[in-house]
């Protein structure tokens, strides 16, 4: 399997024009889930992740900046962006534009094909296509690891769709000075050996979910009385998923991943008041990947924030998953993604 890294070559600009920068990113899944942060400014994790990019529903995005200009323009999905997403970005913007010592203000185009705000890991993609495209766009250049911790700045699982296949986005150290905890939360790529993997995506409600994933987030580590154990068990399927993917294990890679992300859920249900994703159709789709299993087929699933479901299983075998998992949940839409590239810059001359 590929092992790659964002590219950090600046694109060419023609004479006289704007400095502007085009990159395509993956969303990805996590198989060992980031939930809880200990700190919301600088988004550090309480606990190590390791997620599975895409090679589905990528975000473009470029940058284009504007000596001109007296504030930054954003649009998304060819549409003004407002409120909470408006604000991210330009807050983004301002972190790279300090990082630069520029101040100018800038264009941002992005097109999102994976349904915002349903737990596929949107703002992933976003983020690790606007970390690219900026910092490309601003001039500054930056190894994989500072991108990685860049893109963590507007979304923490953006810091993983830095990067293709698998990747585990560190948490980093509790203690030492803002700097030092900063520098060392980070994604880079894991080993996987001999492995052939799909996700099967079933997509129940592809709408806005309730509750944003940043206040389950919070409400859960205040609240939960089971977070703290799974946080410490999460120690320990992390050291456990990544001996299986080293040694090839599918089997073992869906167990610690199913089990992962359902004890994920079960801290947010014992949030008080609880934090319920899940839908009927998700405990339907649930049900029949259970059925799957005792039909001999390898298939497990993980969820994030949000009520669809994903099925991780053999390529081989993908079809007939998203067969069963489509006649579970009619009403929804089944995509089959396998792992996918990490973020990169695009030729501007097109």
């Amino acid at each position: 399997m590929r092992a790659e890294q964002p590219a950090t070559l600046k694109p060419p600009q023609e004479q006289g024009a704007a400095p502007a920068a085009t990159a395509v990113a993956h969303p990805n899944i996590a198989l060992i889930k980031y939930w809880g942060k200990r700190d919301e400014q600088l988004f550090l994790p309480r606990t190590d992740s390791l997620s599975m990019t895409l090679d589905i529903f990528p975000t473009t995005t470029r940058v284009r900046l504007a000596p001109e200009a007296e504030q930054d323009a954003v649009t998304l999905g060819g549409r003004p962006a407002t409120g909470e997403a408006e604000r991210r970005i330009v807050a983004f913007l301002d972190l790279v534009r300090e990082r630069a010592g520029l101040s100018r203000r800038a264009v941002v185009d992005t097109e999102n094909t994976v349904p915002t705000g349903a737990g596929l890991a949107s703002s992933a993609s976003g983020f690790a296509a606007l970390a690219v495209a900026a910092a490309a766009a601003y001039g500054l250049t930056l190894d994989a690891t500072a991108l990685s911790r860049l893109a963590r700045r507007g979304s923490g699982s953006a810091s993983r769709s830095l990067f293709g296949d698998f990747a585990v986005w560190h948490a980093g150290t509790a203690t030492g000075t803002a700097t030092e905890a900063d520098l060392s939360s980070y994604a880079e790529p894991v080993p996987a050996a001999g492995l052939d993997p799909a996700l099967v995506i079933a997509v129940v409600n592809a709408g806005p979910k309730a509750i944003s994933s940043r206040a389950a987030m919070r409400q859960t580590v205040d609240t939960s009385p089971l977070y703290e154990p799974w946080a410490r068990s999460s120690t320990g399927d992390l050291a456990d998923m990544r001996a299986a993917l080293i040694r090839g294990d599918l089997e073992a890679v869906g167990e610690i991943a199913e089990r992962n992300a359902l004890g994920m859920h079960a801290t947010m249900l014992a949030a008080r008041p609880a934090v319920r994703y899940l839908s009927p159709a998700t405990l339907t789709v649930l049900d029949s990947v259970g059925q799957l299993r005792r039909d001999g087929i390898a298939a497990y699933a993980t969820m994030d924030a949000g009520p669809n479901v994903k099925v991780l299983c053999r390529r081989a075998d993908a079809d007939q998953v998203a067969a069963v998992v489509r006649g579970a949940a009619p009403q929804g839409s089944v995509h089959i993604a396998g792992p996918g590239p990490g973020a990169r810059l695009l030729n501007e001359g097109g």
